[in-house]
């Protein structure tokens, strides 16, 4: 049903026009609900620090993490004492916890393991995105920031800045679930609190930020030693990817004269098995350093060499100078201007 509807998203006409009267209904829900924690009859909680919420209004990846980690490193160069926050997609168990080296992926999640091993800073995880923050300013009470990976549509949890990420695929054919990739109305969310629009992607398919992404030269293997990528160049390599868009992966590769005999394309945030390895006997498999967190916790087959690729992420330079204008009040204790009451 899923690819289905992906291919029908790319048009206005044809079977998506079938599903417009669901995705009107959805829109109607959509703003309701906001509308109740708008005026306070749905609780909403603000917590005594900045909290900088990064998402998107379309369903699917669209480079959320690798921004959240270049906002982490960013902040973090400025002296600030950064907490991250996430509801750990995928993850096994339900109670809050702090996501460190040592936590079973399984139980935090891909994602904010990434962020946790990457950039050091402490990682929570929770259900509901406030108790993440409530434990993160308990554990951590001289946190500075918190930076919550997803969740624009995560009212409970009040915001100061909200960031919304794009991909290529910018808002499809425009119309909300299930017709259409949107979770929100857009450009109508762009009016209702959003600050900074970053595209992720090659194009941008309207005014926002541009980031820049490329392979860096080395990939890495489990023991953290270094393999350059010059060296796998001219040689059969095989790549396998468990994201939202793994031919974004592959192609990546390609450009760095990279020669891929075997694909192996995952769903985003799959529970890897040691069965997916089969077949790959011998052979040097690249994959992401998101794919990573699980991959090199398996047993690989005899002699299979298994590197992980990690991705240089790079917002223009005036995107972190919009952040830093609005981040300055508000580390002054300014009021928020994206404020409700906590009942």
């Amino acid at each position: 049903m899923r690819t289905y509807l992906k291919t029908a998203w790319h048009t206005r006409n044809g079977p998506a026009c079938l599903l417009w009267p669901v995705s009107k209904i959805h829109g109607l829900l959509v703003s309701f609900r906001k509308t109740l924690y708008l005026h306070g009859l749905l609780c909403s909680t603000r917590f005594n620090v900045p909290v900088i919420v990064v998402g998107n209004v379309v369903v699917g990846g669209a480079g959320k993490t690798p921004l959240v980690m270049a906002l982490i490193k960013h902040l973090q160069l400025q002296g600030l004492q950064v907490g991250v926050v996430s509801r750990g997609y995928g993850r096994v168990g339900r109670q809050p916890l702090e996501v460190r080296l040592d936590t079973p992926v399984e139980e935090s999640g891909d994602e904010p393991a990434l962020i946790q091993r990457l950039t050091g800073a402490p990682v929570f995880v929770a259900d509901q995105r406030i108790d993440a923050v409530r434990d993160l300013l308990a554990a951590y009470p001289q946190t500075s920031a918190v930076v919550c990976d997803d969740g624009l549509q995560h009212y409970a949890l009040q915001r100061d800045i909200e960031i919304a990420v794009f991909d290529d695929r910018g808002i499809g054919n425009g119309w909300l679930l299930p017709a259409g990739p949107l979770r929100e109305p857009w450009p109508a969310r762009l009016d209702q609190g959003i600050d900074l629009v970053l595209h992720t992607g090659q194009k941008a398919t309207f005014k926002g930020y541009v980031s820049h992404r490329h392979l860096a030269d080395h990939a890495l293997a489990a023991d953290g030693s270094k393999v350059a990528l010059t060296s796998l160049t001219g040689m059969p390599v095989a790549a396998l990817a468990g994201i939202a868009n793994p031919e974004a992966f592959f192609s990546m590769l390609r450009g760095r004269g990279i020669i891929l005999t075997t694909l192996l394309a995952f769903p985003d945030h799959h529970d890897f098995k040691p069965g997916d390895l089969a077949g790959l006997k011998g052979q040097t498999v690249l994959c992401t350093q998101k794919d990573a967190v699980k991959l090199f916790d398996l047993p690989a087959p005899s002699d299979c060499r298994l590197l992980a690729v990690p991705l240089q992420f790079l917002p223009e330079a005036a995107f972190f100078n919009a952040l830093d204008a609005l981040l300055a009040p508000l580390l002054s204790h300014l009021p928020s201007r994206h404020g409700h009451q906590t009942y």
